[in-house]
């Protein structure tokens, strides 16, 4: 996919975003009681309905420059690979939270950001390709600073569970994408000396030819 069409879909993506953060003020926040709640059976369909929600423009606003960024990265490579490292991220991501995190309603993308940071890392080191490579470390340069929310953190208001589990699904996305492959050891060349030895070997036994 061209840089461009890729950074025109994601910057779709977070309008959309805005736009939903505009009707759920409009709606006194009543959106927001449709998050992922761990534990609740009635939560359970917040892994898919919690990246759209937050709490409030601030947390948008905090979320909207990373996902645009490096949802384009992990767009560049096509839509396909995006699409389905996205549904393994907010799937596997979302499951985990929903197991392991507190009490509470989990809203935001931040997991999805987690996820596609963890992807990209993933990728980078199972497909060992150096264009990746050079991309998760560029990645790693401009958003380093992110990866403290895998910590475990206390009175913090996002949830580091949700970010650690959404990073652990975006790993798994990259391995089932993109598997590292084995190399077959190669056969040594054989020098003219054992080609030699060999080709008296086979000349001592084969059959004489009886003559009369």
């Amino acid at each position: 996919m061209s840089w461009i069409g890729a950074l025109g879909i994601m910057a779709a993506l977070v309008a959309l975003l805005y736009a939903v953060e505009v009707v759920d003020v409009a709606l006194g926040r009543r959106l927001d009681a449709h998050g992922l709640r761990p534990r609740e059976v009635a939560g359970l369909y917040g892994i898919v309905t919690a990246p759209f929600l937050h709490s409030s423009w601030w947390q948008l606003t905090a979320n909207a420059l990373p996902l645009l960024l490096i949802g384009w990265v992990v767009l560049l490579a096509g839509a396909r690979p995006f699409a389905i490292a996205t549904a393994l991220v907010a799937v596997l991501g979302g499951a985990l939270t929903w197991l392991v995190a507190p009490t509470g309603n989990i809203l935001g993308t931040s997991g999805l950001i987690f996820g596609w940071l963890g992807y990209l890392f993933g990728r980078a080191y199972f497909s060992r390709r150096p264009m990746w490579i050079i991309a998760a470390i560029a990645v790693a340069i401009m958003f380093g600073g992110l990866l403290g929310g895998l910590l475990p953190s206390i009175g913090r208001e996002n949830s580091w569970q949700a970010h650690l589990c959404s990073f652990v699904g975006g790993v798994a996305a990259a391995w089932v994408l993109h598997p590292r492959r084995l190399r077959k050891p190669k056969k040594p060349k054989p020098t003219k000396g054992r080609e030699r030895l060999n080709q008296l070997r086979q000349e001592s036994t084969a059959p004489s030819t009886p003559t009369t």
